[in-house]
């Protein structure tokens, strides 16, 4: 089992209005991959959102990532999600973005699929919130066509391109890295999510809001159906991540107190609901602009016994993991809570990396670069083609 964190650009409350707390949450979110970087994690997920106020703020995470793939060696970045819509990003851009992100990391570049994140987000691109299955069906399935083709065009529903160019079809450029393509994903919610994004031979993003004890159904259910895969790209990604919360400190007392006194979790919590609206709200979370409320040390403990959240020292937070390697997830994501101070985020990653990734990923190379490399061979570029020079 491997291990992620994911990044939004989360402002602090009331921060989104602030030059200033942007670009510190964008500062914190740099420091938070260098360190994970040196300390065993294999995978950072960042997102795309847009018009989420105090939720995300990396509305251009290409670029982000661009630059954070310059500061760190052995890290995969992914992207969580590229809105696969048209009128948010253009298919052909994003397989040349994809390409190029490709080529910059040396093949570090996970490429994660969605169709956005709610109504508000839609609404603002004035997108049909009826066409997003639709179109993400059908432009999944053109990137293989993108990076493999020298004469590419398509005359589809979501997007088309002239019959010809000036020279016959359009070659998108650059070409990924070596030999074939960066792995591919797709977010998912729900049981038949999983099972489609099994059946196309994508790994899942579970940016799922369930206790941990919930996901077995949905991870069953997505290995049952991958060994059927008819898969939208050159391999079969078999690969599901979920997604929590951690705080793992020195001291466990301390870290049970840490997450007590932050108050930024619950507004972040209702902000989930505000803005991801098309997932299920449990009973008893407020309509906004209502917040839940903010947790107790007794409601930390509740929410670690219930697989919500794992916190503790290293010891604690070990025999909490393991209850994610039951259900038989190849990947876990944390977000660092919202306002956690940096002291305590980089101790948690640092702590995390050494003591309790090595317990559960004891494979040096990342699951995904194994999968592309058993495609394509290895990822690394040798001497250069004589069928490629130019005369």
């Amino acid at each position: 089992m491997e291990f992620s964190l994911f990044v939004q650009g989360h402002p602090r409350r009331g921060g989104a209005r602030s030059p200033y707390w942007e670009h510190q949450s964008l500062m914190d979110d740099l420091e938070i991959i260098r360190v994970a970087d040196q300390h065993n994690w294999k995978y950072v997920w960042v997102s795309e959102h847009h018009f989420l106020e105090d939720y995300s703020h990396t509305s251009a995470s290409e670029v982000f990532m661009g630059y954070a793939f310059a500061q760190t060696k052995q890290i995969h970045l992914g992207s969580g999600i590229f809105n696969l819509n048209p009128i948010v990003n253009h298919p052909i851009k994003l397989a040349e973005r994809v390409a190029m992100l490709d080529h910059v990391s040396k093949g570090r570049f996970e490429f994660g699929t969605g169709r956005g994140a709610g109504s508000h987000e839609i609404g603002g691109f004035g997108i049909n919130p009826e066409e997003t299955k639709s179109n993400w069906e059908e432009v999944v399935w053109e990137f293989r066509k993108m990076w493999g083709q020298t004469e590419y065009s398509h005359d589809g529903t979501a997007f088309t391109t002239a019959e010809e160019g000036t020279w016959g079809g359009f070659n998108i450029l650059p070409k990924p890295y070596v030999h074939t393509h960066p792995a591919m994903w797709v977010a998912a919610g729900n049981t038949p999510t999983y099972e489609k994004a099994a059946r196309h031979g994508m790994g899942v993003l579970g940016f799922n809001v369930s206790a941990i004890f919930e996901m077995e159904e949905h991870v069953k259910a997505y290995k049952k159906a991958i060994g059927n895969a008819e898969p939208v790209g050159d391999y079969v990604n078999d690969n599901v991540m979920i997604t929590n919360g951690v705080i793992c400190l020195e001291d466990g007392q301390k870290a049970r107190e840490v997450a007590a006194n932050l108050y930024g979790i619950s507004y972040l919590q209702s902000l989930v609901f505000k803005y991801h609206d098309t997932f299920p709200k449990p009973e008893g979370v407020p309509t906004w602009p209502g917040l839940l409320p903010d947790p107790d040390i007794a409601t930390i403990n509740q929410q670690i016994d219930a697989g919500f959240f794992l916190c503790g020292d290293p010891d604690e937070v070990l025999q909490q993991t393991k209850a994610y390697a039951d259900i038989g997830c190849d990947q876990v994501a944390f977000g660092m809570p919202v306002q956690l101070p940096m002291e305590y985020a980089t101790e948690t990653i640092r702590l995390f990396g050494d003591h309790v990734i090595p317990h559960f990923d004891k494979d040096s190379k990342h699951r995904t670069t194994r999968l592309r490399e058993e495609a394509g061979g290895p990822l690394e570029l040798g001497e250069p083609d004589a069928l490629y020079q130019v005369p």
